[in-house]
């Protein structure tokens, strides 16, 4: 018998291209000190066993109610796909981990500016992270940078891309895209803030203004149209979609039919905070955001365009795009 390498349950999901996967390989922590950070920048780091010039993905993890789960020892879902498919995936633990439990300053509540920053610290360490992983040393590309990141994790995926944030409470602006990030993916990420806010939302994250007419950096959206966040907005599941339907120059939105905000499971295996968990739906969110940024880092690729037309035979959600 044959090993396939994907649950017996995948369904719909293996009709969609892929390439070959490979053996993986884990190191973790790398531990990198940072000035002024309460405590050192831990990250994972998991990359195919073989090959070189490998693209990189930064990973950033949500919030949750789990206990590891948001930190660098969740997501294992998506960062050994990524890997076994070719790319090198690192992810940090921010410090509004709950792993960490380590209150946020005012003005920088749950840390919010902290999974950005996280991020350039990786980016302006990336030869010491190769050096410090075992036969890494040489293997990266440090001109293909992309950047996923799920519910809160989002924030740094919009920071990097040129999302801003207007503290609701004072005015200040924070606005620091990075140029290096070439492409980004939301996963069931932030919408607008002002009047798209619950109540309880305001309450929840007082520091949020969220808005995206700066945000030009290419991004592909996801989301599952039973998504609904009244804890964070009085809006529905389309309050998800915002990045999509505000945000300038090239876009593209993926809508999941019967998803919710733990798509099929990316956040962990068997987790219990996922409400979906879908061997199925995973597959398509693995194999769709794969594609996209396959063909966003590299020129001519057609993995997006032939995995688009191969999603639209599926009937389990639709694509849309924009330039």
């Amino acid at each position: 018998m044959v090993h396939t390498g994907y649950h017996a349950n995948i369904g719909a999901a293996a009709k969609l291209p892929i390439n070959r996967s490979q053996p993986i390989m884990g190191f973790c922590p790398v531990v990198l000190p940072v000035p002024d950070r309460p405590v050192n920048l831990e990250i994972r780091v998991t990359v195919p066993a073989t090959g070189d010039a490998l693209p990189i993905i930064l990973l950033s993890h949500g919030q949750g109610r789990s206990n590891y789960l948001s930190s660098l020892e969740g997501y294992a879902p998506l960062a050994e796909f990524y890997a076994a498919h070719g790319f090198a995936v690192l992810q940090p633990t921010h410090l509004r981990s709950g792993f960490l439990q380590i209150p946020g300053p005012p003005g920088n509540e749950m840390w919010w500016k902290g999974g950005a920053d996280d991020m350039v610290s990786i980016l302006d360490n990336l030869d010491t992270i190769e050096s410090t992983v075992p036969g890494l040393k040489g293997r990266l590309d440090h001109s293909k940078v992309s950047v996923i990141g799920h519910s809160a994790g989002t924030f740094t995926v919009g920071s990097l891309l040129g999302f801003s944030n207007t503290d609701p409470r004072d005015g200040s602006v924070y606005y620091q895209p990075d140029k290096r990030v070439k492409a980004g993916v939301y996963l069931a990420g932030l919408g607008s803030g002002g009047s798209s806010m619950s109540e309880n939302g305001k309450k929840m994250v007082p520091f949020y203004g969220g808005e995206f007419s700066k945000m030009e950096g290419p991004a592909l959206v996801v989301y599952g149209d039973d998504d609904a966040s009244p804890h964070l907005s009085s809006r529905g599941p389309d309050w998800h979609a915002d990045p999509y339907t505000q945000a300038p120059g090239s876009k593209d939105l993926l809508t999941l039919k019967g998803a919710k905000h733990g798509l099929g499971g990316i956040s962990g295996w068997d987790a219990g905070e996922t409400m979906d968990e879908s061997p199925e739906l995973l597959g398509i969110v693995q194999r769709m955001t794969w594609a996209y940024l396959k063909s966003q880092l590299y020129e001519g690729d057609k993995s997006w365009e032939e995995a688009c037309e191969a999603f639209a035979r599926l009937d389990k959600g639709t694509v849309e795009s924009k330039k």
